[in-house]
């Protein structure tokens, strides 16, 4: 079947993913519309017909090739598919889930969408009850739709967790288990063939599936677009610095893509403590390796959870004498009071900007000044599509190309794109028409000739 009529791809929103889901298939329209187009105006010019023609030839194959007698629409104009499947969720008096599918699945290739760490006020049966869900109860929900989608016959499982759920739980220290694993174990014995999540913890979880894939994507291209828009990366005397070790090859990348120097912050714990907000965390020392006197600091990490070690470091960097300190963080969580921590480390002077990304789910961080958001649901839309089509993805897993070309552009633009402050910081001007038709999306040069996406 066509890609530009991709019947077979669907979008089942678990809970506490819907946010996500419907941004990506709002992007995912934009893609095929474009795809669409292309199309039907290179069999235009290859076969000396108008693309009024065109496209009614390419409708005409896509209803012969369909079960259905013909795909619902006009035949002399593009059909948009529809992504989303509807669900109802149910929630029980004693806590129980139950997922019902509401439209035929059988045979199709299904994302099922969950943000695990989504703690907004969650609806169920039909909007009577809304319910603050934990971690814990968003993976049993997405155990509980994976469940409903093998029974309903979907052909291939593919599960979209921007955020992996118990990744930080990937190493053993003693008596504990190793639950991002099992987790991951549990997901694939459900019957999940793939699962595309952004900036994993660690690499090793990839270890302990046997057919499951796993594709991580990295928010490198979102986050250092922002920062060029923020400040004059030309004239900023800029040092990037990693937060701590598990950060360095993060914070390499970008150096190398800024072409700046690195410095690191190493940070002696306690791990006897756990840390339980912005002023009781379990650092006991912290030691600078390089210079951040007088310097603008860039340092990124995969995750903020109470921010009490992130605080911790903005202060040992501001007493240091670094003028600025910008923060990315691709999976801002924000557990606890960490947002009020925040807002007091920025009335302290401690930061400029956290840069974050939209993998999840917050309200209140997009009302903060010092808060600016990266939209990611382009890259997953992307991904989703290749994936779909059986393409490489290798182009858009490995970006640092991509970067490259975008920061030397902006280079030769001289200078940033003012982002002011507040609300307007969370993307409302990345948003897409009612179409779908306006995305955000890596530059068509991001595919190699003869992709899915020629120009």
């Amino acid at each position: 079947m066509s890609y530009s009529d991709p019947t077979e791809l669907a979008i089942l929103a678990c809970p506490g993913g819907e946010a996500f889901a419907d941004q990506v298939a709002r992007k995912l329209s934009g893609i095929y519309k474009r795809r669409f187009d292309r199309k039907t105006q290179g069999i235009a010019s290859r076969y000396h017909i108008s693309q009024e023609e065109a496209i009614r030839q390419i409708n005409f194959m896509n209803d012969a090739n369909s079960s259905l007698l013909y795909v619902p629409g006009p035949v002399d104009k593009y059909r948009p598919p529809r992504f989303r499947v509807n669900a109802r969720h149910t929630l029980f008096a004693d806590g129980e889930i139950k997922t019902e599918i509401l439209e035929s699945i059988r045979g199709k290739d299904l994302y099922i969408f969950q943000d695990i760490d989504n703690r907004q006020p969650i609806p169920f049966n039909d909007g009577a009850i809304y319910k603050v869900m934990s971690v814990n109860d968003h993976i049993f929900n997405l155990f509980v739709a994976i469940d409903a989608a093998m029974q309903a016959g979907a052909d291939r499982i593919n599960l979209v967790l921007p955020a992996y759920p118990y990744s930080r739980q990937h190493k053993k220290k003693g008596r504990e288990g190793l639950t991002a694993a099992r987790v991951g174990t549990m997901l694939e014995n459900l019957g999940a063939s793939r699962i595309i999540t952004l900036d994993i913890h660690s690499h090793e979880i990839e270890n302990c599936f046997e057919n499951l894939r796993l594709e991580n994507l990295h928010a490198s291209f979102q986050i250092i677009e922002k920062l060029i828009s923020t400040i004059d990366i030309q004239k900023e005397d800029l040092v990037v610095l990693a937060p701590d070790t598990g950060a360095v090859d993060r914070n390499r990348f970008y150096a190398n893509a800024l072409q700046r120097p690195l410095a690191l912050l190493y940070k002696e714990r306690d791990y006897s403590k756990v840390s339980r907000n912005a002023t009781d965390s379990n650092i006991r020392e912290m030691r600078l390796l390089g210079s951040v006197k007088d310097k603008t600091v860039f340092m990124a990490d995969d995750m903020i959870g109470t921010g009490g070690t992130l605080i911790k470091g903005m202060r040992s960097l501001k007493d240091m004498g670094a003028s600025k300190v910008i923060s990315a963080i691709s999976l801002p969580i924000f557990s606890g009071s960490a947002i009020d921590d925040f807002d007091e480390a920025y009335k302290e002077g401690l930061f400029y900007r956290i840069i974050g990304t939209n993998a999840i789910y917050h309200k209140e961080l997009l009302q903060r000044e010092w808060y600016i958001q990266a939209d990611v649901t382009g890259l997953f839309a992307q991904i989703i599509s290749l994936v779909h089509h059986d393409r490489s993805l290798s182009s858009l897993l490995d970006n640092r190309d991509v970067v490259a070309r975008m920061i030397k552009k902006q280079m030769e633009k001289g200078g940033p794109k003012p982002v002011g402050g507040g609300p307007n910081l969370s993307g409302a001007a990345n948003q897409d028409a009612e179409d779908g038709s306006v995305i955000e999306e890596l530059p068509d040069s991001t595919y190699p000739e003869g992709s899915i996406t020629p120009d």
